[in-house]
């Protein structure tokens, strides 16, 4: 039996060279596209906020919530027992609007914990941007065009507030001045004995 040899021919210069850089552009396209298909996947909100506390400017509290100061206000800051006149704009952390209101009223006490939080920390005329941890929001729960475990970004401007008392008080003197005491007419304004 015979064994026939195929002969081998021998490596051009450089073949080898260019073998491995071929081999380094593809590992590198693959790089590539690994890391675009990633950049459409939304961070988690934990990651997002983690991230978030290293930006300029912004201020995390011991609750969680993160906020900037956009332009400060002036005076004293609203309490829990204030209803402050806003104008908002809220957002989903890929720019989705969920709300927008450009003037509302708003109990300080009566909205998600985030929101009040930020609320207190503003002045009459300050613009803030607020992060709002699922947690200070609606945490685990999808509310309306909300998805269950978002991060709620709000711009806010704080117009003016006042006190609960306050405004009870307003709304007394304004059914006071529309025409006195309800349930009846005036005295003397109803048709007299003897006519």
């Amino acid at each position: 039996m015979s064994t026939t040899a195929v002969p081998l021919r021998p490596i051009a210069k450089g073949s080898l060279t260019r073998l491995w850089i071929g081999v380094a552009a593809i590992a590198l396209a693959a790089g590539g596209l690994a890391w675009a298909g990633q950049q459409g996947v939304e961070a988690s909100p934990s990651a997002f906020l983690t991230q978030n506390t290293h930006a300029d400017g912004v201020v995390t509290t011991e609750s969680g919530l993160q906020y900037k100061v956009l332009s400060e206000g002036a005076g004293a800051s609203p309490t829990p027992a204030d209803v402050a006149l806003v104008g908002y704009k809220g957002t989903l952390l890929d720019g989705t609007v969920f709300d927008e209101n450009p003037q509302a009223p708003m109990p300080i006490d009566g909205v998600v914990p985030g929101f009040s939080e930020g609320l207190q920390k503003m002045k009459k005329g300050g613009k803030y941007r607020l992060w709002i941890p699922p947690q200070l929001g609606y945490g685990d729960q999808a509310a309306g065009p909300i998805p269950a475990g978002s991060v709620l970004v709000f711009d806010v401007e704080l117009h003016d507030f006042k006190s609960k008392a306050e405004l009870m008080q307003l709304q007394q003197q304004m059914q006071q001045q529309q025409g006195g005491p309800q349930g009846g007419m005036p005295p003397g304004a109803g048709p007299q004995p003897g006519n």
